[in-house]
Order: C-alpha cells, then structure tokens, then sequence
C-alpha cells in the first residue's frame, strides 16, 4: 500500500506530504483545486510520462517520492530481487525528480534506475483507473489480455510454453525463407570456401618460410660468385704450391714472439695475441674447407625454389599481404565452413522441421483456447453476478472466440467481448454499442473482480462514477467500497454517495498565499465530513435538509460496511 507520499514543486502544489492508510480514501473539493494533479504526481511514481510543464514556475524541479509496503509474497519484491535492488526492511521509496532542462532522476530505495524499470515496478505497485480508461474495453485487441489476466495461472504457463515455441518455430522458419530465397548463394558460398580452404591446406604454408626461401634463392642466384670467393679465401689463408697461406706465415710469427715472451710483459702479451689469432684463423681455414666441400650446384633446387615461391605469392595475392595474414584468413574461413556444414540442412529438411514444430503449436494452441474458454465462462458468469449489483442485470456479457488456423503470437484465438444491453436485441461488440455510463460499469466489475487475483496493493480511481447517479452511484460506491477490502483504493468523487463510503476523507482545495496558487490537502474530522458531504449534495448553499442528508448518507454507509463484512 502507499504510505506516504511527498510532492514538491508539482504544478500548483508547492509542497504537500500525505498519510495514507489502508482501506477506501477518498479526495473531494472544487473542480479545479487539483485532486487530478495528486493522481497525476502517483502516476509519475509509476513510471509515467513526465513533462516539463509539470515543474511549478519559478522553480527548478519537482520532487515526488512515496513510500510503499507489499505483501511479503507480493510481486513487487520479486521485481525488486531480479533487478538486485535492496528490499530489508520492507519499505520501497519511489522518487521522480523532473527538472525543467527537461532531465528526469528516478530512485528505487536511492538507487537510480531508468523510467522503464521505474515503470516495471510502478505497475506492480499502482493501479490508475481514470475517467477514460474504459477506452481499453473499445478496443478489441486487449480483450485477450484482459482474459488471460482474469485466468491467471491456469493460462499463463500455458501461454509462456507457447510463446517459447512460437519464438523458436518463427526464428526457424524465418531461416527457411532466407534459405529458400538465398539457396543458389548459400551453395555457391559453400563452394568458394572449400576451395580456398582446400587451396590453403594443400600450401602447408609456414609461417617465416618465404623469408627463408628468399634466402636459399640468393644463394643459388650467386653460386659462382660464392664459389669464388672460398677459393681464393682458402689460398690465401693455406698458401699454394711453395707460397706460404697467411696461416703459416701468422704460425710463425707467434713462434718468434713466444721465444721473447719472457722478457718483456708486452712482448708476452702479443704473443698471447698472435696465439689466439692463430687458432681463431684455423677455425676460419676449417670453415672455409667445409663450405667449400659441402658447395655443389643443383639446378633443380633452384626451379624448386622459384616454384615454391610462387605459390605463396599466389596465396598472398588472393588471402593477404603476409603469409600470417594468410594463415589468419585461413582459420577464419575454416571455422566459417565448419559452421555452415554443421548446419547443412537442405531447404526441405528445414521445411520438415518448420512443418513439425507448427504441429505442436497447434496442438499446444487447442489446448490454451480450451483453457481460455474455460476461464471465458468463469468470467462471463462473474461479470453478471458484478453487473447484477451495478443495476446491469438484464445486460448479457460474452467471450466472444474467433478459432483461426493461423498461428499467432498469442495463440490461436481472436477474442472480443459481446454485449446485450437489452433483451431481444443480437450479441453485438461490446466497442460498438455500449454507452459510457454502461463502459464505466463493466470496467468496474473487471476491477472488482481482478482485485481478487492481481498482486496490485493500490487502485486509484479518478472520477469514475461520473455520468450517475441515484442508486446506480451507490451502487459503484458500495462495489469500490469492496475493493478496498482487498486493496487499498484512493477515490476521486464528486458523489456523495461514493465519498459516504470512504474508511477515510480527504478535502482538497485552492488558496492564494501571496500572488501565488497553492493546493492544499486536508484530512477531515467527522464533523466536517458531514460538512462536506452536505456540500457535495446541495452545492453552494448548504441547507438543514442537506446535513441531515449527509448524516444519512454516513449511516447508510456504516450499514453497507457492516454487511458486508
């Protein structure tokens, strides 16, 4: 239920903080004092669409908060815990801050969240039921979900069973279309990318073999020149014939200077020099030799080469600029192909399937309509017993189903509601025939008959009852008086009768303080209740009889109360 509630700054309201309590409260006063605003700044609590012009002049936001408690089974704080929004003590604040830049601040409990998720909770918290809400019962496609909320649980796991599947069977055959009109592509796509795994697989190429390759092909380019060179290297460090190679001639060198070494520090140090020249130069003779022994021309290795060439040029042309970008290509289109022939149905295998899973909608689609029709008849009868209190009782209310083979995201049924207002006229549209007094009524006894099942702890109604009177507006007090016993109702009336029922009165009017309008709220005495009750009989002139009829009204009201408990 709500609690307490805090405006600020909110249209012509400068400040206002509100007690609430459980059971029927009602707000009446002058048309124009601004009962419809308080509805409004509780709406913007549940999430509804905020605007600037709802910023009182002069001022920079408004400010509205109100604080809620729920059933501890209640469906709000189940919406609470999927979104991880701390719920200890009980309590849930809900806080709107409208800014004039147009900036919107919502808060759950102090942490921020968006309008829609404001709104997921508000709807769970708060039910405004306004003058023309009954507009939902002129159109026929909410007539459904108006069913399958009176049905509750009886159709709701049903109708979330169908929807998974209707979800998948929709998503597969929207495969199969893209299949059907895209089969010559997918084949020829299917084509290429064997192809170019096929061609890349067979290169075995190697990651940094181009460079190496590129290498070995300079070699055999220069071959002679190599050749050459080791010859002439190697003669000149061994000698030929009676000249003596570098090697000997550093051989003896060192000899000469060994046979000093011991005089001289310095002598002994070239000597170590000239001795590690030696050895270092012997390794470089033996290196040479081997070179020379291993050098042997083979022009097929060379074609080899160029051929091998080639081919990674030619997969660089086609696949990227280096064989790594090659080789990420490759595991790309081979994880892409292995996808695909994972999934390589044929158009037919896919319609097979799409024709299977439309067997089980139906199937699964007959068994929700029969549920519905079930639940239609429960509703149908409880309607009458509702409207029968309403002064409706020859008025004759129907489900009316239209079966189609076609599969919807609902089910397999259109439903509208029927209506006969008078006997021996036809079933016709309920949004075709009914009068607004006659749309208000039924709303009503939808409302009287879903506070029974739904988890909304607050109903609002803003001037329903407007249009009636005599005992028909007793009729609707007495049916929004029964509401009240399973959920708290805030009432907009400007009937006497409808405010005579009220657990609790409020008194809502307009004053100047300073050059400024205000809105002000006043919870009323006994005493000045009937003051106001008598007001809302006899207008602007309060006489005796009209105070009487006020004393009357109350005791009725009591009466009505008592009996009904």
């Amino acid at each position: 239920m709500l609690q307490e509630l805090s405006i600020k700054n909110f249209a012509i309201i400068d400040h206002l903080d509100v007690t609430f309590k459980n059971g029927m409260t009602v707000l009446t006063g002058e048309t124009g004092a601004g009962k419809s605003i308080i509805i409004d700044a509780v709406g913007l609590l549940a999430g509804g669409r905020g605007s600037v012009n709802f910023v009182r002049t002069g001022t920079a936001k408004a400010v509205i908060q109100g604080s809620f408690t729920f059933p501890p089974d209640g469906v709000t704080y189940r919406v609470l815990d999927d979104l991880g929004i701390d719920h200890d003590d009980g309590s849930v604040i809900l806080q709107r801050e409208i800014h004039r830049t147009g900036r919107n601040v919502c808060r759950v409990n102090g942490m921020l969240v968006n309008t829609s998720t404001l709104k997921r909770i508000g709807e769970t918290a708060v039910d405004i039921h306004g003058q023309n809400e009954h507009q939902e019962l002129m159109q026929p496609e909410k007539h459904l979900g108006m069913l399958d909320e009176f049905a509750c649980a009886k159709v709701a796991k049903l109708a979330a069973t169908y929807l998974t599947k209707y979800q998948a069977y929709t998503k597969l055959k929207h495969t199969l279309e893209n299949r059907r009109a895209n089969e010559k592509e997918w084949a020829q796509h299917l084509d290429m990318l064997k192809f170019q795994v096929n061609e890349i697989e067979a290169a075995q190429l190697q990651a940094g073999e181009e460079d190496q390759l590129t290498a070995e092909r300079d070699r055999w380019d220069n071959f002679q020149k190599i050749n050459d060179a080791l010859q002439r290297t190697q003669v000149i460090l061994t000698g030929e014939d009676t000249v003596p190679g570098v090697n000997d001639q550093l051989s003896e060198a060192m000899q000469a200077m060994q046979g000093i070494a011991d005089f001289d520090d310095d002598f002994k140090q070239i000597a170590t020099s000239l001795e590690n020249a030696y050895y270092t130069l012997g390794d470089a003779v033996g290196d040479v030799s081997s070179q020379l022994d291993s050098l042997e021309w083979d022009e097929g290795r060379l074609d080899e080469i160029e051929r091998r060439l080639e081919v990674i040029n030619q997969l660089k042309y086609k696949y990227g600029d280096s064989e790594a970008q090659v080789l990420k290509y490759y595991d790309k289109i081979a994880a892409e192909l292995k996808r695909m022939e994972a999934t390589d149905e044929t158009a037919d295998d896919l319609e097979e399937r799409v024709t299977k899973q439309a067997a089980e909608l139906h199937t699964l689609g007959d068994q929700l309509s029969d549920e519905r029709q079930r639940a239609a008849k429960r509703l149908e009868k409880a309607i009458h017993h509702e409207l029968a209190a309403l002064y409706m009782a020859k008025t004759v209310f129907a489900v009316h189903f239209d079966h189609s083979d076609k599969l919807l995201r609902t089910g397999l049924d259109h439903v509208e509601f029927y209506l006969r207002t008078n006997p021996g006229e036809a079933m016709r549209p309920l949004a075709k025939i009914a009068s607004g007094g006659e749309l208000s009524r039924i709303m009503l006894a939808l409302k009287t008959i879903f506070s029974e099942s739904q988890g909304v702890t607050s109903i609002i109604f803003d001037e329903v009852d407007t249009g009636v009177s005599g005992r028909v507006a007793q009729a609707i007090a007495e049916k929004i008086s029964g509401i009240a016993r399973n959920s708290q109702v805030l009432c907009i009336t400007h009937l006497p009768q409808v405010a005579a029922m009220a657990d609790h009165h409020f008194f809502i009017a307009k004053q100047i303080v300073g050059d400024r309008t205000e809105t002000k709220l006043t919870r009323l005495s006994a005493a000045k209740r009937v003051d106001e009750l008598a007001r809302m009989s006899a207008g602007t002139q309060v006489t005796k009889l009209a105070v009487e009829h006020a004393h009357e009204l109350l005791t009725l009201a009591d009466e009505a109360k008592a009996k009904a408990k």
